[in-house]
């Protein structure tokens, strides 16, 4: 994450806990969970440099939970829109690819 984009959603993540343990860093948490969702990985096969792997995961299903990515998410959509930073024109593809009769689980014999 650049610092640019760290400016941008830092003041929107909920504050450190009051009582209890500190979390780990916000910045390095979302850096881990960017991680997995772009490489697909399962989170166990998360690189040490980004902390324990159930860290990551708890804070993802908890900010899923609570409503937080989806908080981050308005906000940054509302900063583009803002700034005329943003295309909504998409392309949808309906093709169809035919298997063999053999791989689709047809009856044998007919």
């Amino acid at each position: 994450m650049t610092n640019h984009e760290w400016v941008v959603l830092a003041p929107l993540l909920p504050a450190q806990p009051v009582r209890g343990d500190q979390w780990r860093d916000h910045r390095q948490v979302i850096n881990a969970i960017c991680w997995v969702k772009r490489t697909g990985s399962p989170w166990r096969d998360l690189p040490e440099r980004y902390g324990p792997w159930k860290t990551a995961y708890q804070r993802f299903r908890r900010w899923a939970a609570d409503g937080t990515w989806a908080s981050l998410k308005s906000h940054v959509i509302a900063l583009a829109e803002r700034d005329d930073d943003i295309n909504w024109d998409a392309q949808v593809d309906a093709t169809i690819v035919r298997t063999h009769q053999h791989a689709a689980g047809a009856r044998k014999g007919g």
